[in-house]
Formats: structure tokens, C-alpha cells, sequence
């Protein structure tokens, strides 16, 4: 079992910077996968970034050059030059031998 708690949401405007935390009960390094997902209303829950165990990164094209993820004990996501529509819940994943896990998400919302 695998617990994550996302925290770092809230209300921004557009241009404005969030940085999304992830703590897991687990090592970060231990996982297969972690990374970020989120999904808007009426949208289905979307990839945004993942680190895979080797340390290679995938992007959605849609944040690319303004989002980046990186980890430490912890599992960050760095939004700059947020636009109204990465208002989404910002989900914590993570693939470890024992299953796929998810965090409970938090809100991002910006404001235009």
C-alpha cells in the first residue's frame, strides 16, 4: 500500500506560479512511475507529467516549457505562467510494484 497527500493548490491568477507537493508513505525512488495528472469539469483526468524509475520525464504538450517535475523524498510540480485552462484537480500517482496509487487531488484554479 502506497498513501499520497497532495498539497500547494489554490487560487491564481493567470501568469501566476503554484508549486504542487506530493508526499508519499512509501520512497519516492521505489515506484516504477510517479507524476501528476489532473482533470477539469466535464473532462476526463488527463497525464501532465511523470518520472519514470530510470529518471526520464514525459510532458503533456500543453505545459510543456512551464511545468516541470522533479523529486526528492517529496514529488514536486513547478507550474509558471499558469492559463485559466490548467484549472483542473491536480492528482498525485504513483506505480509501485504493489499497485497503482492515487492522492486525493487538490484544486488549482486560475483566475483570468
Amino acid at each position: 500500500q502506497v498513501q499520497l497527500v497532495e498539497s500547494g493548490g489554490g487560487l491564481v491568477q493567470a501568469g501566476g506560479s503554484l508549486r504542487l507537493s506530493c508526499a508519499a508513505s512509501r520512497d519516492i525512488f521505489s515506484m516504477r512511475a510517479v507524476g501528476w495528472y489532473r482533470q477539469a469539469p466535464g473532462k476526463q483526468r488527463e497525464l501532465v507529467a511523470r518520472v519514470i524509475s530510470g529518471g526520464s520525464t514525459n510532458y503533456a504538450d500543453s505545459v510543456k516549457g512551464r511545468f516541470t517535475i522533479s523529486r526528492d523524498s517529496v514529488l514536486y510540480l513547478q507550474m509558471n505562467s499558469l492559463k485559466p485552462e490548467d484549472t483542473a484537480v491536480y492528482y498525485c500517482y504513483a506505480a509501485h510494484w504493489s499497485g497503482d496509487y492515487w492522492g486525493q487531488g487538490t484544486q488549482v484554479t486560475v483566475s483570468s
